[in-house]
C-alpha cells in the first residue's frame, strides 16, 4: 500500500435520492486511504433530494465534493469531473451501484500489475424490488442469452483483456491521448470511448475480483423502456462518429428484429419469406425455451420456465425496436459526423 496514487472518483448522477446514499456509504467504507482519495459527485441539477444528500456527505467527509452538470447528461458530467479532478487516476463510479470495500484498492493493484490503461470489474446484478419479476430480470441480465458476451455482466474466471468494462479506472493520461467522452451521446458513451481507447493501442482489463452491485429495474414497463432506449443509443452514435462506436453484440437484437419484421411483411407477397419468418420464430422460440428451462432447473422453480421466455423476449425485442428507431433517426437529416 506504499506510494499510492491520488484517485479521483467521478460520479455523474441526476435524481438518484434512492441510491446515492448506498453508493457513497460503500465509498466511505473503502479500504483505500482517504488521504489518497477525491470524490467528485457531478449532479445534473437534480429535482429530488439528491443534492441535499450529497451536501450532507460533503460536510461530513472532506474528500467528497459536489459539482454541477447543467447539461444533465452523463458524458457532460464525466467530462466536468475529469476537468476538475486532481488525481492521476480517474475512477468512474455509478450512483446506481454499491461497491465492495476493496474495489478501489484492487483497481489500483491490478492496474499496476498489468500496466493497464483502464481496469474494471464484475457487476453483480440485484433486483430493486424483491419480487419474482425482479428476480427474473436479474437472471436475464446475467445470462449470455440475454446480454451476449458482456463479460462484466456474466463474469469471468480470471483477469482478461476486453473491449469495454462497467465504469472504468483510467490513467488520467488516457484522456490526454484520446480526448474526453463524446457529449453527443446521452448513452453509450462508455462503449464508444473504450473502443476509441482500444483503437489507439491502449488496453482495458477486466478483473472478476473487482466487484460492484447494480440494482436493476424490477417491473416490465421500466425494464422494456430502458431496453428500448439502450437499443436506440446503440445505433444513433453512428451519426456522430466515423468509427464503429459499439461492439457487434449490440447490433444483434437490431438484426434479429429487423429480420423478423422484414420476413413477416414479405411473407404476405412471397411464400419463401413465410418459411424464413417461421424459421426465425421457431429457432428463437426453441432457444429461448431451452435456456429458460435450464434456469428453472437451476433455481428449482418451475415458474421460471413460464416467466423467463417473456423477460428474454422483452429484452431482445425492446432493444431491437429501439435500434430500428435509432436507424430511422440516423437516416433523417441532422447533425453531420465529426
Amino acid at each position: 500500500m506504499d506510494n499510492l496514487p491520488l484517485v479521483s472518483i467521478i460520479i455523474p448522477c441526476r435524481n438518484e435520492e434512492k441510491f446515492i446514499e448506498k453508493c457513497l456509504d460503500s465509498i466511505v467504507l473503502q479500504d483505500y486511504p482517504k488521504e489518497s482519495l477525491e470524490v467528485l459527485v457531478v449532479d445534473g441539477m437534480s429535482g429530488d433530494g439528491t443534492r441535499d444528500i450529497i451536501r450532507s456527505y460533503a460536510q461530513e467527509h472532506s474528500f467528497i465534493g459536489l459539482l454541477d452538470n447543467p447539461k444533465k447528461i452523463t458524458p457532460c458530467g464525466l467530462n466536468t469531473g475529469i476537468k476538475n479532478a486532481k488525481g492521476e487516476i480517474i475512477l468512474w463510479m455509478s450512483a446506481h451501484n454499491r461497491y465492495k470495500k476493496d474495489y478501489i484498492s484492487k483497481c489500483i493493484k491490478y492496474q499496476k500489475e498489468y500496466n493497464a490503461d483502464n481496469v474494471g470489474g464484475r457487476m453483480v446484478t440485484l433486483p430493486r424490488n424483491d419480487t419474482f419479476i425482479g428476480k427474473a430480470i436479474v437472471n436475464v441480465l446475467s445470462h449470455p442469452f440475454g446480454v451476449g458476451n458482456s463479460i462484466f455482466r456474466i463474469g469471468a474466471k480470471k483477469p482478461r483483456w476486453v473491449d469495454t468494462v462497467f465504469g472504468g479506472c483510467y490513467k488520467k493520461e488516457v484522456f490526454d491521448k484520446i480526448g474526453l467522452f463524446n457529449e453527443n451521446l446521452a448513452r453509450g458513451q462508455d462503449m464508444e470511448f473504450n473502443l476509441r481507447l482500444k483503437r489507439a493501442g491502449l488496453k482495458t482489463l477486466l478483473v472478476p475480483e473487482i466487484v460492484s452491485y447494480y440494482y436493476a429495474r424490477s417491473d416490465f414497463k421500466s425494464f422494456y423502456k430502458y431496453n428500448f432506449v439502450n437499443g436506440f443509443w446503440a445505433i444513433l452514435p453512428f451519426k456522430f462518429t466515423k468509427i464503429m462506436p459499439v461492439s457487434l453484440r449490440h447490433l444483434i437484437p437490431f438484426i434479429f428484429v429487423l429480420s423478423l419484421m422484414g420476413s413477416g411483411i414479405l411473407s404476405f407477397f412471397l411464400p419463401l419469406f413465410r418459411r424464413i419468418f417461421l424459421l426465425i420464430v421457431g429457432l428463437y422460440f426453441l432457444t429461448n425455451i431451452y435456456f429458460s428451462l435450464k434456469i428453472a432447473l437451476k433455481k428449482k422453480n418451475i415458474k421460471y420456465l413460464f416467466m423467463m421466455p417473456i423477460v428474454f423476449a422483452s429484452l431482445h425485442t425492446g432493444y431491437g425496436l429501439g435500434s430500428i428507431w435509432g436507424a430511422i433517426k440516423l437516416l433523417l437529416p441532422g447533425k453531420k459526423k465529426d
